[in-house]
């Protein structure tokens, strides 16, 4: 392992999930096991450019792994998408001494710190941190999991309401470009439809399935909905056609908003985002850049972040048929 790195930066960008406190805990503790120096970046990528850089300790990150949020706190930086600012970036970067990055983000988190190492030939690596689990390379990201608790513990809260008036619900959930949010909440709360970006259910065939489901004996319904579904111009105008259609039903709009961002991260999410904490260091010190660490068939792995950035993830057609049947 090449150990000539004696000080590495870690930094958290774009949304928070939950796992990223887990993840620079990783990360600090791996430098420290092999006695490199570690510096938290605040506030991402503006920090990066204000050199506003802590030292980090094994014991500066006790007690975090169990919280939400990120520590190192999150801001988008309009400056850093200048090729002034990530000047000023690499000029506090090399005053401070550091010699390579953790990334902890999204998509856009790992092109800002693709288009740095391009220019200033800095070594990068990502860590995929975003409950939407939309980064290609890897089988799931930090938050996800946790997220997906997060809003089945929300529905079964909403379907007592539902179940005691006889009511519709349509739930937003998060996924502006992909469903797996709602497609797995949806099956694990037991949900009456799921409507995802992937898949143009249509207005028509909702109402259909729905007036099934009246006529089967079911009194009250749940509908999970992503946030970038595009079966209506968006939940209240479904709300009004259903309405329009089936006017022996309430209807109900429950959008969960940013609450599925935060909490406490389970389980799999630590144990995750420990896992690629250490890579991440681990793969650094064995002279390797540009890359996000992923799971792949539980096993730690390295995707190029340009392939990360680009790719696309695929919706589980298996689950796809799992929900139409046990929704019947």
């Amino acid at each position: 392992m090449n150990k000539s790195f004696k000080k590495i930066g870690v930094m958290t960008s774009g949304g928070d999930s939950p796992g990223m406190n887990a993840a620079i805990r990783a990360v600090v503790r791996t430098c420290a096991y092999h006695q490199v120096q570690c510096l938290g970046i605040y506030r991402g990528y503006q920090g990066l450019i204000e050199g506003d850089f802590k030292e980090m300790t094994p014991r500066s990150v006790n007690n975090i792994i169990n919280k939400g949020g990120t520590v190192l706190k999150s801001a988008r930086s309009q400056e850093f998408r200048t090729v002034e600012g990530r000047k000023k970036a690499y000029e506090q970067v090399k005053a401070s001494g550091m010699e390579a990055l953790v990334v902890i983000g999204g998509d856009g988190s790992f092109t800002g710190g693709m288009v740095f190492n391009e220019e200033f030939d800095f070594p990068v690596m990502g860590i995929p941190g975003t409950i939407d689990n939309d980064i290609y390379g890897t089988q799931f990201t930090l938050g996800y999991d946790t997220a997906l608790n997060t809003v089945v513990d929300a529905i079964d809260k909403i379907r007592d309401t539902a179940s005691s008036h006889n009511r519709l619900f349509f739930v937003e959930v998060m996924g502006r470009d992909v469903g797996h949010i709602a497609l797995n909440a949806g099956i694990g709360a037991g949900a009456e439809e799921i409507l995802i970006p992937e898949e143009d259910m249509g207005k028509d065939r909702l109402v259909e399935s729905l007036k099934r489901s009246r006529k089967n004996g079911k009194s009250s319904s749940i509908v999970v909905i992503a946030e970038g579904d595009t079966t209506g111009e968006n939940v209240f105008d479904l709300k009004d056609y259903v309405l329009q259609n089936m006017p022996e039903y309430e209807v109900r709009v429950s959008v969960l908003g940013h609450m599925q961002r935060g909490g406490t991260p389970s389980c799999f999410d630590r144990v995750l985002a420990s896992r690629m904490g250490v890579k991440a260091v681990e793969s650094l010190l064995e002279g390797k850049t540009n890359y996000m660490v992923g799971i792949q068939n539980n096993k730690m792995a390295l995707c190029p972040l340009d392939k990360a950035v680009k790719g696309k993830t695929e919706i589980d057609t298996e689950l796809l048929r799992v929900s139409d049947i046990v929704t019947i």
